[in-house]
């Protein structure tokens, strides 16, 4: 049985912690050698421990998976962990081990597996070289146009027009769309303020709302508002004082 050391790469905790539980299932297969919590922690330990594999997440704080696979002399076997958009993910598919949408499931693990089995060499620099060029290109500067949800073995793809806010939950962000359906992403808050297209505007710490579906707002107390959004549930959302200036631009406050 081979067995690959591997290290994990998230910035998030409970994303890096699911995933080291779901691959300690699989008997033994992959050993965890160390995880980290950004780029710069994870080009030190992949440097250090030389490991035959990372899973890596790409969008992190300090330097993205891009930058920190640049930078990297020994290059391993990689598997992305990511939400980006069609175009992309048929670059993973041709240049990189695997790629895995978030929320990962232990079946789709398994096809990550049987790939490597079937991988004779480790990805060539240059290859990674060439991911990295194609996929910057392309990623750099864009939008999410969409926001994955997991069903099941099928992934739907909603697109950001159709929500009108985000709101975090205990282990992951929920969403919601103007015909009142819920739905549940594994992106956090901070990034999809960093990813999502201007329309969407933080109005407290756990809430993200879409401005084109608010239809009213209403003065609340200690510098607070209650927006009304245009939705099938017409949802009231309350803003953060904090928050308000920053809404300034797109609702005329008084």
């Amino acid at each position: 049985m081979k067995t690959y050391t591997t290290i994990v790469i998230d910035d998030e905790s409970v994303a890096r912690q699911r995933l080291i539980r779901l691959l300690n299932e699989f008997d033994g297969h992959f050993q965890i050698v160390a995880e980290a919590q950004n780029g710069i922690e994870g080009a030190e330990l992949i440097d250090r421990l030389k490991p035959d594999l990372i899973f890596l997440d790409i969008q992190m704080p300090g330097k993205t998976g891009f930058e920190m696979l640049e930078a990297l002399e020994h290059i391993p076997q990689v598997v992305f962990c990511t939400a980006y958009e069609e175009f992309a993910l048929k670059a993973f598919n041709t240049l990189a081990l695997d790629y895995l949408v978030k929320p990962i499931e232990q079946e789709r693990l398994q096809l990550t597996l049987e790939k490597l089995n079937r991988s004779t060499d480790k990805t060539p620099q240059i290859q990674v070289r060439e991911l990295l060029d194609l996929v910057r290109q392309q990623t750099e500067t864009k939008k999410l146009l969409s926001i994955p949800h997991k069903i099941g073995d099928r992934i739907l793809l909603i697109k950001t027009e159709h929500i009108t806010y985000f709101a975090a939950s205990e282990k992951y962000v929920e969403f919601f769309t103007a015909d009142g359906k819920k739905y549940l992403t594994e992106l956090s808050l901070k990034k999809l303020t960093e990813r999502l297209p201007d329309d969407f505007k933080q109005i407290q710490r756990g809430c993200i709302v879409n401005i084109n579906f608010v239809k009213e707002y209403r003065k609340y107390f200690r510098g607070k508002y209650i927006l009304v959004l245009d939705d099938l549930n017409n949802t009231k959302l309350e803003t953060g004082r904090s928050f308000a200036e920053d809404l300034k631009e797109f609702i005329s406050f008084d």
